[in-house]
């Protein structure tokens, strides 16, 4: 497939979304200019309509250049230490989230060999497990922070356990399908050349669980992301794309509101994507990947 062919259908999507986006605004903010003109006891015209629904400082709906602007404003033109930099705002987040993904992951691991080599685990975990996944993180989120506030735990901690509640049930199930994918034809050749559960671990069940961990670690990265946002909206946290997005609801900035969000959804995509790296490097280097 050539370039052209790959990028002339992104270019089409992306055009049509920015199309709708900009009729939803007219279509959401008129009313406020239709309000405004009924008040001054004018009339307005629908060019009028559309002039200043693209320009309101409190809109329901951002036209995209206005949120273009301000994560321009907010990277670009402010310093990375100033608090109104959108940039210190997801270095924050971002700290709980690679500590909360890393805990998750390691504990995933963890629990996905134990679950696949002892069968009183695997029966006994893994449905509590599953139903850990069953509370909304709306609800669980609070009572962590509140109950590690109580024994004097505050700042990044509370913010990366909730993440690591999220992040490590993919890495569990993707890690117990990835030991369990050996064929049994090459258990049995293990078993042939005498090898020990280590080495069978190690040479065998190990090198063929890597693919479905890497894919589990795309879905922990970015859920772990989404755990550290909501980490930061029961605290009153003044710091992190959460305070940004709270402060702006609080406010009204729903320009504020939409440059955080986008913020947050290239912080996710770079986040995949360095997974996604690693995971065709080391495929690469194994041998299992050209």
């Amino acid at each position: 497939m050539s370039l052209r062919e790959t990028i002339i259908p992104i270019l089409t999507v992306i055009a049509v979304i920015v199309a709708i986006w900009y009729a939803a605004a007219v279509w959401m903010n008129a009313q406020w200019t239709l309000d405004q003109a009924e008040r001054a006891g004018q009339t307005v015209t629908f060019t009028q309509i559309v002039a200043d629904t693209m320009g309101q400082d409190r809109p329901l709906l951002p036209a995209p250049h206005q949120v273009i602007a301000e994560l321009w404003n907010t990277t670009v033109e402010k310093k990375i230490t100033s608090k109104r930099s959108l940039i210190y705002h997801a270095w924050i987040t971002l700290s709980a989230t690679l500590l909360g993904f890393a805990i998750g992951t390691t504990l995933g691991v963890l629990l996905a060999v134990l679950i696949v080599h002892n069968i009183a685990a695997d029966k006994s975990l893994m449905p509590w497990i599953i139903a850990t996944q069953t509370i909304p993180i709306l609800a669980i989120a609070p009572m962590i922070i509140v109950v590690l506030n109580a024994i004097g735990i505050s700042g990044l901690l509370p913010k990366a356990l909730i993440s690591t509640y999220l992040s490590f049930f993919p890495v569990v199930v993707g890690m117990v399908k990835g030991l369990r994918s050996p064929e049994p034809y090459l258990l049995d050749l293990m078993r042939t050349y005498n090898a020990s559960g280590w080495q069978t671990f190690w040479k065998l069940k190990w090198p063929g669980s890597l693919p479905y961990l890497f894919i589990s670690m795309k879905i922990a990265v970015a859920i772990s992301l989404v755990g550290a946002i909501v980490g930061e909206l029961p605290t009153g946290a003044i710091a992190g794309l959460g305070a940004r997005l709270l402060a702006g609801s609080y406010y009204g900035q729903t320009i504020q509101i939409w440059s955080a969000l986008f913020m947050a959804a290239a912080l996710a995509a770079v986040l995949v994507g360095i997974v996604g790296l690693l995971h065709r490097i080391t495929l690469k280097r194994m041998g299992m990947a050209r």
